[in-house]
């Protein structure tokens, strides 16, 4: 209890602070400890005219680039409602995923608040707009291909979202939603688009949520939920059914997920009294859902503090952090140790 209260008192001081390398939290137990992770320093090299904005959503094409789903101009109102008109830059950005230069860009005039993206396996882009209360799915160029909720009408029935957060995609084309800031629940549909069945409501208990923000599918299509406001991954079977959950006093509000081969890949978010953010860890969780990599605030590197609001991990598992404080995409590289 005491080393948890130092650990809470270090961080609201801003004594711990963003991490350079990502390394093993402990030897043994069989985690291993050959991996570290580095930072590839420079590697976004976007037009010096763009303005990403808030990079709020991120994934991986099959061509193994990275796709952004940002902000431009774009700010969450602290006070009012939504903004009512689309952003005029665009929105989503595929880019290179060697040297960071842009490859395609598209997406004006189409998003009023962009969060969540994923990319499926024929290669579309799938994202959430919770100023629409929608959940959009386009071609890899930009073709509108599904779209499920009603334009600037939140609900709570299987044809409204209220502020939806994020989508996973199964193998057969159905699809889960986190329907999110407003509702606390997930989704399940079919290929199609047609509602089958959802799970869970506001609360801090086992199926119950405060905010699921981020949503992840495993090789066995279990569902992997970032419970943002109640610091904690939930895991569920198929069919909605609670497995476990991950928890811990240490961690920050949980605001992604993403589960590749074999690990479970997360960011979080600390604030001192829910207001002044105190940096974010990247975790990598193993099968038993033990902590194996930890690194971010809780690390030594004296580098500026970030906020990860979104997260994506490529074939290499080299790891891609959407950074909504410095309002950039963080690469990071897997290197072996010699």
């Amino acid at each position: 209890m005491l080393k948890k209260t130092i650990y809470f008192l270090l961080i609201a001081s801003g004594a711990l602070i963003a991490g350079f390398f990502l390394q093993p939290i402990k030897k043994g137990n069989g985690i291993n400890t050959s991996i570290r992770y580095e930072p590839v320093q420079n590697w976004l090299h976007l037009p010096g005219d763009l303005k990403l904005g808030n990079p709020t959503g991120l994934g991986v094409d099959t061509n193994g680039n990275v796709v952004i789903f940002c902000r431009g101009n774009r700010t969450w109102p602290l006070l009012g409602s939504m903004p009512d008109k689309p952003i005029q830059h665009k929105t989503i950005y595929i880019v290179d995923k060697n040297n960071g230069t842009l490859i395609n860009s598209w997406g004006s005039n189409l998003f009023i608040m962009p969060h969540g993206l994923k990319v499926d396996r024929e290669n579309n882009i799938w994202v959430t707009d919770v100023g629409l209360h929608q959940v959009l799915k386009f071609s890899h160029e930009g073709k509108l291909l599904m779209k499920l909720g009603i334009a600037k009408t939140a609900g709570n029935d299987s044809l409204h979202f209220d502020r939806p957060t994020d989508v996973a995609i199964a193998r057969d084309g159905s699809f889960y939603v986190s329907d999110g800031y407003g509702n606390s629940r997930i989704i399940k549909f079919s290929a199609t688009g047609n509602y089958l069945f959802e799970w869970g409501k506001k609360g801090s208990r086992e199926s119950e949520f405060n905010i699921p923000h981020g949503i992840s599918l495993d090789e066995q299509e279990n569902v992997y939920v970032a419970d943002r406001e109640n610091n904690r991954i939930q895991l569920f079977d198929s069919t909605g059914k609670f497995i476990k959950q991950f928890s811990d006093d240490s961690f920050g509000a949980m605001c992604a997920v993403s589960f590749v081969n074999s690990k479970l890949f997360a960011v979080d978010d600390f604030t001192f009294l829910k207001v002044k953010h105190r940096g974010s860890d990247l975790f990598i969780f193993d099968t038993l859902g033990q902590v194996q990599i930890r690194a971010g605030r809780s690390g030594n590197y004296k580098g500026p503090v970030s906020w990860y609001h979104a997260l994506a991990i490529d074939s290499d598992e080299n790891i891609y952090t959407g950074d909504i404080m410095n309002n950039t995409i963080q690469k990071f590289r897997k290197v072996p140790l010699k």
